[in-house]
């Protein structure tokens, strides 16, 4: 029997997680599918304190919670792109890299993602000193003078954060006055790291691998000025945040939009195509903030429900009841359990890895090398030493640095911290990470496991042959931080490809760790694949897209 979803939410930002819990709570079978981590843009913001009863608190955790909240009602999640849809029948076909999925309903909620200037340079600086989003790329700009382009809120809260690092944020407003709430353009004001100037545009950024030069005309006077980047920084940062832009351009021609992308609904977030909602910052609004996104996603999901139950009542469909779910026992040991090795992992985590890990199909032996004077290679081995203990197929061996020259060989064991993944049968599998995987790299850890071992996640046919056509020796270091939320992603392709193809190794690099590479291949963005030691390619790739680049 085919598996037909009620409904598949697209985009596991607030938009979508808000219908989720709707839908959720209605008991309608629910998936959501987001093709990275969830929360969207609110993931990367680093404090929330305009929404409704709670008074502060960081995106990260906020999405957290949302996220708990699906999983409490029910609500699957899968980690894919859609790659096109199918909105003609009454049953809906969402397809993915992964295979196909079937729904009665879809609530599209891929929001949005930052709009580019165009500026001469930007692209050619993008990762060397433009930048995006200052949760993940704030720490690069340590000690270094950096712009901020934009009037709004973005542009205003990102300046604030930044100054966390930056011995000066500058922001650069065309506008003659900040288009942000009073209350966040007074912090600004209030803030002596930070100055502003208005009726101000960027007309490019120049200079030899990195920013160092950058000029600027005051569109009232049409006076045009430079600046230099000081002697002793060498450089400095352009963080860029002049708006969004709809994230919708798989839906076209499936689905009325407006000539910007936007996808056009009524106030019940009904599109053109009944059964097909869109919720969040995709839709044309005048506020985009969580708080909107949130009561889009209610009103779909609710929407959503009714429609599900009166295509079932139509169809003659009945639902058979559902079981009554036991109480985990996973959970109910990792609440007696003691503390465990490593503060990475809480006690609710070793419950939930421990189901994960009884699922893999094979053996998998971590091989770390420790190096005792260093300790972030001590907190990795103590965060092994927990994970290893956690299932049955997990194995662990520790050497400390020098011990064993043969494995240090075998893993090619040149940086530390270090971890590498064997298979069933003791070969390197080309997976290592240089640096404790925590944050977000937790994420990759346990995927890089759980695709080594088997099952697997499903990947589809093409990009597996297009894998296995890889016929030279590659290397590939993903340098990432642990904050950044794209990071995770690259990684798991890039070591998705290394499990599949013995040509290639994969490594994840925490650019923290090692200061010698990133200002060697001039890296101030993550996250960054450095392939074979000589190209550096920035941003967020899919697993096809880093593909192609080692055929």
């Amino acid at each position: 029997m085919t598996n037909i979803y009620d409904l598949i939410i697209i985009g596991g930002g607030p938009a979508g997680l808000s219908a989720g819990v709707y839908a959720g709570r209605a008991k309608l079978k629910t998936i959501i599918i987001e093709k990275g981590n969830a929360g969207g843009q609110a993931a990367t913001t680093s404090e929330i304190v305009n929404y409704p009863g709670i008074r502060k608190t960081s995106g990260p955790d906020l999405i957290q919670e949302m996220k708990l909240q699906n999983e409490d009602f029910g609500v699957e999640f899968v980690k894919t792109d859609v790659t096109d849809v199918d909105f003609s029948g009454e049953v809906k076909i969402v397809k993915t890299i992964n295979g196909e999925f079937k729904t009665r309903s879809v609530i599209i909620a891929t929001g949005a993602s930052p709009r580019k200037l165009g500026f001469p340079g930007e692209a050619e600086f993008t990762g060397r000193g433009v930048a995006y989003c200052s949760t993940c790329d704030g720490e690069f700009f340590e000690g270094l003078e950096v712009f901020v382009i934009g009037a709004g809120f973005a542009a205003a809260e990102e300046a604030i954060f930044l100054t966390r690092f930056a011995t000066k944020v500058t922001i650069i407003a065309r506008e003659p006055e900040f288009t942000c709430p009073p209350t966040i353009a007074d912090k600004v004001f209030a803030n002596d790291k930070i100055e502003v100037k208005f009726n101000t545009e960027m007309l490019g950024v120049y200079g030899d691998g990195m920013i160092q030069r950058a000029r600027f005309i005051n569109n009232e006077t049409k006076e045009e000025w430079e600046y230099e980047a000081k002697e002793e920084d060498g450089t400095f940062g352009v963080f860029v945040f002049v708006g969004y832009q709809p994230q919708t351009e798989v839906f076209k021609g499936h689905i009325e939009m407006d000539r910007f992308g936007y996808i056009l609904t009524d106030d019940n977030m009904k599109t053109n195509i009944p059964g097909v909602y869109a919720a969040g910052d995709l839709r044309p609004k005048s506020l985009r903030q969580i708080v909107t996104a949130v009561a889009d996603g209610a009103i779909a999901g609710t929407d959503a429900q009714k429609y599900v139950a009166e295509e079932k009542d139509r169809l003659g469909i009945v639902d058979e009841p559902e079981e009554e779910k036991p109480a985990k026992k996973e959970e109910t040991a990792a609440a007696s359990s003691k503390e465990g090795k490593s503060s990475l992992l809480s006690d609710a985590m070793r419950g939930q890895l421990k189901g994960i890990f009884a699922k893999i199909e094979s053996d998998v032996t971590l091989v770390s090398i420790v190096d005792e004077s260093m300790p972030k290679s001590v907190e990795l081995r103590d965060f092994l030493l927990d994970v290893a203990e956690l299932g049955d197929k997990l194995h662990l061996e520790l050497y400390n640095k020098g011990e064993n020259p043969e494995m240090e060989t075998k893993i090619h064991a040149d940086k530390y911290p270090v971890v590498s993944l064997l298979n069933a049968n003791g070969e390197y599998s080309g997976v290592k990470y240089h640096g404790v995987p925590g944050g977000h790299e937790l994420n990759s850890f346990i995927l890089a496991i759980y695709n080594l071992a088997g099952p697997g996640q499903a990947l589809d046919a093409s990009i597996l042959d297009t894998i296995k056509s890889i016929n030279k020796k590659a290397n590939i270091k993903v340098m990432v931080s642990l904050a950044c939320h794209y990071c995770p992603d690259v990684v798991v392709g890039a070591q998705r490809i290394a499990i599949e193809n013995p040509n290639i190794e994969a490594e994840m690099v925490d650019i923290s760790q090692f200061q010698d590479i990133k200002k060697e291949y001039k890296v101030m963005s993550v996250p960054a694949m450095i392939i074979n030691d000589e190209q550096v390619v920035f941003g967020a790739k899919k697993i096809d897209e880093i593909a192609a680049l080692l055929v």
